[in-house]
């Protein structure tokens, strides 16, 4: 049986897909979106989510979406319960059947 691969925050992507690459600095990002380096630090470490504010900030300084950002974060949040919730689901939620 293959082990499932652990779910990627967005902070891994943000580091790891534009500042590295892009030889930014977290504190510069910081000051690029208005926000503090602490908020970007905490992101890149996966304790703290990409909220719609911060996908804002990030899409208009990169050049993407915000469904991009929030979308990785979505994706994210949806892995993680998921792998908590998915032996209780089928004990605590019935499905709705057509009679």
């Amino acid at each position: 049986m293959s082990k499932k691969i652990p779910p990627l925050h967005p902070g891994e992507v943000l580091l790891e897909e534009f500042l590295k690459p892009m030889n930014i600095s977290q504190n510069q990002l910081g000051r690029g979106l208005g926000v503090s380096a602490r908020r970007i630090n905490e992101i890149v470490h996966s304790k703290r989510s990409i909220t719609a504010d911060t996908a804002l900030r990030l899409a208009r300084y990169f050049g993407n979406s915000p469904q991009f950002w929030l979308g990785l974060q979505m994706d994210y949040d949806l892995d993680v319960e998921t792998d908590r919730l998915s032996s209780r689901l089928d004990k605590e939620v019935e499905r709705l059947s057509y009679a």
